[in-house]
């Protein structure tokens, strides 16, 4: 397994590195100086100069040989790809034209607001869909499960933002259950999470459900379990026992890729319940096109997806013997 993660490890350089040379052709060739539309337009050429220097705006855009000439052997690395692909490689993002601030700083302090939301929505969605799912196919061609299949159809279909609403004005503004804006740090964060991590959940349920649903009976449908059901195995034993275990495969595709973006947060439920997470940056950053920002968590979540595919494999193997990393 050891040779197979670093055979992995250095499959990613190559993929990181082309996520870092698509983010600086977006962000610096593409968006181009805007030194000009910081500054104002009745700013003095010197104040232009100086933002064009303080974000590296005056260096030189690639990597070229008229640089090299004229500072040496130097001039190769001052250049605007190089400081990039140095920031993104030594995690040191610069600041946020926005707010002045340090973006790695902004980025640890909206990574415990976003995970305070987003930990909770998985763990629950995760546990309440699979238990869902084996009591669905226990009873598959019920009217139960005739329901709760239709229920799930109708939940896939709501568009996300409707849950959002429809949240805030009946259990926040007419029955007064939770807040409906605001977020507060340690213990107090629980009474204004209470609402976005229940919408979270239901939003998601319906297409959780179908998904494992589907999985779940086909493993049901198998020879093992007819042998266990033969052998006079107790029906929870058979399902969480046997049936669970084999089906792993498939959930734990689903479960480890999105474990990676609940750092990233959730850019509607933050945007519109005040959480200063990731999600509610992202969107600050794209309106008021604070490309660094943009440029940061673009990188960020690439990385996190890398590694969440490599997380993957390792739990296929340490769910089924018959895999085999080489």
């Amino acid at each position: 397994m050891k040779t197979y993660i670093i055979r992995r490890l250095l499959y990613m350089i190559p993929i990181v590195f082309g996520v870092m040379l698509i983010t600086f052709i977006l962000f610096n060739v593409v968006g181009g100086d805007r030194s000009v539309e910081l500054a104002g337009k009745t700013a003095s050429a010197e104040t232009i100069a100086e933002i064009r220097h303080e974000y590296g705006w005056d260096k030189p855009m690639y990597f070229n040989t008229v640089a090299a000439g004229e500072r040496g052997f130097k001039g190769l690395f001052d250049s605007q790809l190089f400081h990039h692909l140095r920031k993104c490689l030594t995690l040191d993002f610069g600041k946020s034209i926005r707010d002045r601030r340090f973006i790695i700083d902004i980025i640890k302090e909206g990574a415990g607001a976003s995970l305070s939301l987003t930990v909770p929505i998985f763990l629950i969605s995760v546990l309440a869909a699979l238990a869902i799912s084996l009591l669905v196919a226990h009873w598959r061609g019920t009217k139960f499960d005739r329901i709760l299949v239709v229920l799930c159809v109708v939940g896939m279909s709501m568009p996300y933002l409707s849950y959002i609403m429809l949240g805030q004005y009946f259990l926040g503004y007419k029955l007064n259950l939770f807040p409906v804006f605001g977020y507060e740090p340690g213990l107090a964060a629980v009474q204004y999470l209470a609402l976005p991590v229940l919408i979270g959940v239901i939003s998601g349920l319906g297409s959780e459900v179908r998904m494992y649903r589907t999985i779940i009976l086909d493993e049901i449908g198998a020879d093992y379990v007819r042998t266990a059901r033969a052998k006079g195995l107790a029906t929870p034993n058979i399902l969480f026992k046997h049936v669970l275990k084999n089906a792993m495969i498939p959930v734990i595709t689903r479960v480890v890729l999105a474990i990676p973006f609940l750092f990233l947060g959730s850019l509607l439920l933050e945007r519109f319940f005040g959480i200063p997470g990731l999600g509610y940056l992202t969107i600050e950053a794209i309106s008021s096109r604070d490309d660094p920002v943009i440029s940061a968590m673009t990188f960020i979540g690439a990385l996190l997806y890398l590694f969440g595919l490599i997380a993957t494999d390792i739990c296929y193997a340490l769910v089924d013997p018959r895999v085999k990393l080489k």
